[in-house]
């Protein structure tokens, strides 16, 4: 086993081929993987499956109610095995929140090379797992771990929501303004901790940005004038953008100046540091955006963010209302952005 001491502190990153969300397979590779001639069985309580890419399944619980089911994990994206675990937790309830719905309880997903890396530095992961399921007031229930060659935590997570009250990718409308209440480039700033040339004072930064439960979800699914909703994760914030759009039947334009994003980005691109998944993700999806072609855009806009923040459609005779109840939580505010009908041009266009 690897020496585990304090003198020697095991750097998690270093083994995984790549970090948290930005390990999730391209979007043009995934729909290939995802084709079959099966089809899915007709089941009409299944009010949302994996057709339209939406973040979690819905079932008709009865009543009026629905249950949500998800499941998320990946590799190490910070070295601290406590963090890593609250990270990775935080990721995968998220999807609850995007489906406007509250979490009831997790169960634990652990991959861990226990000769490498021992049982103590894991039983820190799942620590942090359930630090996260506490500040999301449910409990880690359980789960199932393997030997596995490569270390990887995450959670299967049981939410409910009213069906009122369900906030689907699809749902969108012509008119719509859109926000993000987290700011965007985790990837490349987490990109830049690997390589050990990120601030410690942004390496803060980095943490608390993905710890950052997407928990207002489950009041924004209470509002009618949220059209539709979903959380930016490994696709990047034009990969999912153009899921809500495709679902939805609209175009976008977003306003790169108003995008909230982490500050250190900028420099960092201008270094050269930014994630293999951001290049993934533009060859899957970059013949569809327009106004995008500089790297300080496309390296942004395509980050694989892990733990990203929630994308919102709204009417816009909510959009300023909607501004001062994210402001009051110290969310990111302003819109980024409108859907319109769909015409000759780029699926989104950036301004």
């Amino acid at each position: 086993m690897e020496n585990t001491s304090t003198t020697e502190p095991i750097r998690l990153t270093r083994y995984s081929h790549g970090a948290g969300c930005g390990c999730k397979i391209a979007p043009a590779v995934l729909e290939e993987i995802l084709k079959s001639d099966l089809g899915t069985l007709p089941e009409k309580k299944l009010l949302v499956g994996y057709g339209t890419r939406d973040d979690a399944a819905v079932y008709d619980n009865g009543n009026g109610r629905a249950l949500i089911s998800t499941t998320d994990f990946f590799p190490p994206i910070v070295d601290d095995p406590f963090d890593f675990g609250r990270i990775a937790a935080t990721n995968a309830i998220s999807d609850v929140y995007a489906m406007g719905g509250r979490p009831l309880l997790a169960i634990a997903i652990l991959g861990w090379p226990i000769e490498k890396l021992g049982p103590e530095l894991a039983q820190r992961v799942v620590e942090g797992g359930r630090q996260a399921c506490h500040d999301a007031g449910i409990p880690l229930a359980g789960g199932h771990s393997i030997d596995a060659p490569e270390p990887f935590f995450g959670l299967a997570v049981t939410g409910e929501v009213e069906i009122k009250n369900i906030k689907r990718n699809d749902t969108a409308q012509a008119g719509d303004h859109l926000f993000l209440t987290k700011p965007i480039g985790v990837g490349i700033l987490s990109t830049a901790m690997k390589r050990g040339i990120l601030s410690a004072e942004d390496a803060v930064l980095l943490r608390d940005t993905m710890v950052q439960l997407n928990s207002v979800g489950t009041q924004l699914g209470e509002l009618k004038e949220v059209h539709a909703m979903t959380d930016v994760t490994g696709f990047g914030l034009l990969g999912h953008l153009r899921e809500l759009c495709l679902g939805s039947r609209l175009q976008a334009e977003l306003d790169f100046d108003r995008i909230p994003v982490l500050e250190a980005c900028l420099a960092l691109i201008a270094q050269g540091c930014y994630p293999d998944g951001s290049l993934r993700n533009w060859k899957s999806y970059g013949d569809e955006v327009s106004g995008a072609s500089t790297m300080e855009r496309m390296f942004l806009l395509a980050d694989p963010e892990t733990s990203g923040g929630l994308l919102l459609a709204v009417d816009p005779s909510g959009s300023s209302a909607m501004t001062e109840r994210l402001s009051a939580l110290g969310l990111p505010a302003e819109p980024i952005g409108k859907l319109r009908a769909s015409r000759d041009g780029a699926l989104i266009s950036v301004i």
